[in-house]
């Protein structure tokens, strides 16, 4: 009989959600300490090993400031590159989009140019092609409690360099609290301008505001974390309705405590309130995970169905940055895949079906005035935008059941809205 980590190996993965220095292992710290005649706290790779279970956030980032102490040559990042290339070969994840903190290792407070940060990453980045078949994008980050280096890291991104060299997004890391994202409205404006996606942190130790902030200040597409959406339901309706896609560590989440067991989590709530939910690793050598562990936990411990794990495998490739036609090649080589492993697809997923249906009729009974209102705010342009992406989830091949039942909830919702919009959205549906 096949087991769960079993089948689990067997099924091509996207991540999502990695940050580059958070999979460092170990054993590839101690020899880069050694070699960069860096101090540990401790003697040998074992009592690493047990210093890396971290006691609180604050020995967190205790070891996560170590690992960028320890990373200061070109070699260093191509290794731990290249590395990470190698984990996902044997986890089967055919494409990433990493996330690193270029200001920690580069420019005035850091040890090498940019320039030379980022070849070294590509370096590692296309030794792991070539051996693996496996890639990689980038998603660098501004470090939320530096936010006077901002500027310098959307130069930076927005530099031919780095768009022609697998820079795809505009990331916010570091602490949430006291540093909220509306004080990086400027930066992420200037990349979206610069053709750069809106890839935010928010929404993990900070409630729903953060995530609220992300949304209206720096028009994020896609959200790092987010799970404390779950404690507004309005918020959880407009991730549903606008199909935003949240970048879910479940490891993670219960490591720092933001819940306090996989049971509690609410990675299954979120998925059956329609929300566009992805799995994801974050620092996977910190919190003794892999992403394979990370699709176990989501059904062993969880709850999620194995369609269900079909359905969130797809949503990464869906919700990744890959051009459209890379995008649909590998959505089509996963849903074979899937099917393969899994087998077809249940023609209905009556589980999630009755929290779906309420989901819009429940938002619109509770504050029918202001929803119309926040819906006749809208540009014209921003409704057709809704419209013509809700009627493509009911209508394309490839959207889970669940999805397409959200969309549809969605559609019928708004149809009960036309009065508030313009004579030509009630043409629409």
């Amino acid at each position: 009989m096949t087991t769960l980590d079993q089948i689990v190996a067997m099924l091509p993965k996207v991540e999502l959600h990695v940050h580059l220095e958070g999979t460092v292992q170990p054993a590839t710290l101690f020899e880069l300490a050694q070699k960069n005649g860096v101090s540990l706290p401790v003697a040998d790779v074992e009592a690493l090993r047990a210093w890396y279970t971290f006691e609180d956030f604050d020995h967190f980032v205790e070891i996560f400031m170590t690992i960028c102490e320890c990373l200061q040559t070109p070699d260093d990042f191509a290794r731990i590159t290249y590395e990470y290339g190698q984990s996902m070969a044997r986890q089967n994840i055919r494409y990433a989009e990493v996330t690193w903190s270029p200001t920690t290792h580069a420019g005035a407070t850091g040890k090498l140019p940019w320039e030379d940060l980022l070849a070294a990453i590509n370096a590692g980045r296309e030794r792991a092609r070539r051996e693996f078949g496996v890639e990689m994008r980038w998603i660098p980050d501004i470090v939320r409690c530096y936010p006077d280096t901002a500027s310098t890291v959307v130069g930076w991104l927005t530099s031919p360099e780095a768009r022609s060299g697998g820079v795809v997004a505009l990331g916010l890391g570091g602490p949430e609290v006291g540093f909220p994202p509306e004080l990086f409205t400027d930066a992420f404006r200037q990349a979206r301008e610069h053709g750069l996606h809106s890839n935010p942190h928010a929404g993990e130790t900070v409630g729903p505001e953060s995530i609220w902030g992300a949304i209206r200040s720096l028009q994020a597409e896609r959200l790092g974390h987010g799970v404390r959406a779950v404690e507004d339901p309005d918020l959880v309706a407009y991730l549903a309705g606008r199909q935003i896609p949240l970048e879910i560590c479940p490891t993670s989440n219960v490591r720092l405590g933001v819940y306090e067991s996989y049971a509690a989590h609410p990675l299954r709530r979120l998925l059956q309130a329609g929300v566009w939910v992805t799995i994801n690793s974050d620092d996977p050598a910190l919190f003794e995970t892999t992403l394979n562990d990370e699709y176990v936990h989501a059904v062993q411990d969880c709850g999620l169905s194995l369609d269900q794990l079909r359905q969130v495998g797809l949503n990464a490739v869906r919700a990744s940055y890959l051009p459209e036609p890379d995008k649909s090649h590998m959505l089509a080589v996963f849903e074979a895949e899937y099917t393969r492993v899994l087998g077809p697809r249940p023609t209905q997923n009556v589980d999630d079906l009755p929290d779906l249906e309420s989901l819009w009729d429940n938002l619109l009974s509770r504050e029918p005035e202001r929803i119309q209102g926040q819906w006749r705010d809208l540009a014209a342009e921003e409704r057709e935008a809704i419209f013509a992406h809700l009627k493509r989830m009911v209508s394309e091949e490839g959207w889970a059941p669940a999805q397409r039942q959200s969309a549809q909830a969605a559609l019928d919702a708004l149809d009960s809205l036309r009065g508030a919009g313009s004579d030509a959205d009630r043409t629409r549906t």
